[in-house]
């Protein structure tokens, strides 16, 4: 019998893997590799190349104890080849084999790699999701526009989740509207669950500090579950206690706690440490006993099998050429914030540096603080994109992409969002308590104290008036806009300019 590679990525860490479907022969070999071109293509965050390289590592042992002969590379292994191919050749060599099986990457650019190995390469379908390229593809065909309300009401169809025979449990869809109470900061939480480094993980530490140093963000700190067990515990953690309010406060930003009673469990679904039917699953049995109520499960599952599936249904069905995408012309450089420099901004301060010091921040924080400035401030979203993937624990390219340049960016020219997401401080004054201890004043719209959101926000408005005052749903903005006194608006113009010639010279904002 020939014997095959069967390569296990590092986000690939479940034992129903697709390409470890026919059981641990003796003639296979699984190849694990830990290389450093997976951790520098973009300068990833010392804790996400802890968690996947611990992560790993413990997967390899679990594979070893069902029976399977695991080649593993570590990362400061003398031979190691630095890169996944590189290892593939290597391993190739070393038991005279060209034959490997795969299960698909999350990225073109792996994708695109493996296939042009002088290997016989045999890909096959991850087979974790829910929605297939060809199920998305079916849905995607002939519509006019793609949005992810429409998909999630199929994938609710589809599995059955929170439905009352043919209808949806409380006879709607969607309970967003219930969704968006701004918290406050004396709310009881008992916080998420933190695990304190076993030997594994001390020893990676140890080895990621040397080797990454450079990289924006420290291993101090990390606490993050490493393997099966401790990501279930996780989601039992979050389900009991952090669930019932989920739904309320999932839009609220602090500035003491990062994660409020969000689940923090898109790492372990990422790599494989949980699977979405056990995360649903155990999300409506909470509902169904009278655990949690309606808004908040109807709001979490649909954030895995709606929004999640969806964004990697455009990841694929849009293909190698996303990624490029600029449809605003946006080219303004990265500020230095956005890596720790110096900030007035509370909000971005806070935002930044919780993603230095955890690798995280919530979908909010991501999109109208982080996202919503550099959208106004007309930052190349192709920096932005890279800024995303590099940071963020839960970031793969399938996933992030999609989020930042459609959803966040409007790179993609409306693909994937409707309108784009900008708002004024009003917003996010709202929304957290950033701005009480902001040097700006975000009840100022013009002069030197102005929030710099307020005056970017009509700044945006205003140059991308072409394209967006037919928008139905921004037509309320241009009205205001141009019900405004006009000496108002040559102020606001004259303000915003002030602060993007700063970004332009590199002075703090």
């Amino acid at each position: 019998m020939v014997k095959r590679l069967i390569l296990i990525l590092g986000d690939q860490l479940s034992p129903d893997m697709s390409c470890l479907s026919d059981g641990p022969e003796a003639s296979d070999v699984v190849v694990m590799a830990e290389v450093t071109d997976e951790g520098t293509y973009v300068p990833h965050h010392p804790q996400k190349i802890t968690l996947i390289l611990s992560a790993m590592r413990k997967f390899a042992d679990r594979l070893r104890d069902a029976g399977w002969e695991v080649a593993y590379t570590p990362l400061d292994d003398p031979d190691n080849a630095g890169s996944i191919c590189g290892e593939l050749l290597r391993r190739a060599e070393e038991f005279e084999t060209d034959q490997v099986v795969l299960t698909e990457p999350g990225e073109w650019r792996l994708i695109d790699a493996l296939n042009n190995l002088p290997l016989h390469v045999e890909m096959r379908q991850d087979t974790r999701f829910l929605a297939s390229h060809a199920d998305f593809e079916r849905w995607a065909e002939g519509r006019k526009s793609l949005r992810m309300e429409y998909f999630y009401r199929e994938m609710r169809r589809k599995t059955g989740l929170l439905m009352d025979g043919d209808d949806p449990c409380g006879g709607q869809w969607n309970f967003d509207q219930d969704n968006r109470k701004p918290a406050r900061g004396d709310l009881f939480k008992l916080g998420p669950c933190r695990f304190e480094p076993d030997d594994t993980v001390r020893a990676v530490m140890d080895l990621v500090a040397d080797r990454f140093d450079g990289h924006f963000g420290t291993v101090d700190g990390f606490a993050y579950a490493t393997d099966r067990d401790q990501a279930l515990e996780v989601l039992d953690h979050f389900i009991k206690n952090a669930l019932p309010c989920f739904g309320d406060y999932q839009d609220a930003m602090l500035a003491d706690d990062p994660v409020l009673y969000h689940a923090l469990i898109s790492p372990y679904l990422n790599i494989g440490l949980l699977g979405w039917r056990e995360v649903c699953a155990a999300a409506e049995t909470a509902y169904r006993e009278g655990n949690a109520p309606l808004n908040a499960v109807e709001g979490f599952i649909r954030q895995i099998i709606g929004w999640r599936e969806y964004i990697r249904g455009i990841y694929f069905l849009k293909g190698r050429e996303y990624t490029a995408q600029n449809t605003l012309n946006h080219t303004r450089d990265l500020p230095a914030v956005y890596w720790g420099g110096d900030t007035d901004m509370a909000c971005m301060r806070a935002a930044v540096g919780q993603t230095r010091d955890l690798a995280y921040a919530h979908h909010i924080q991501r999109l109208m603080v982080t996202g919503n400035f550099a959208l106004l401030a007309g930052i190349d979203p192709a920096q932005v994109h890279e800024w995303y993937l590099s940071v963020y624990i839960d970031a793969f390219e399938w996933v992030e992409a999609p989020n930042t340049l459609g959803m966040s960016q409007f790179a993609d020219g409306g693909v994937v969002a409707s309108k784009p997401y900008v708002s004024s401080g009003s917003y996010i004054d709202r929304m957290s308590d950033y701005c009480g201890d902001c040097a700006y004043k975000v009840g100022d719209k013009t002069g030197e104290k102005a929030c710099p959101f307020n005056v970017l926000y009509w700044h945006f408005l205003n140059r991308h008036r072409d394209r967006f005052q037919g928008n139905g749903r921004m037509g309320m903005m241009y009205r205001t806009w141009d019900k405004m006194d006009a000496g108002k608006r040559d102020a606001i113009i004259s303000d915003a300019e002030t602060v993007l010639d700063r970004l332009d010279r590199g002075d703090p904002v």
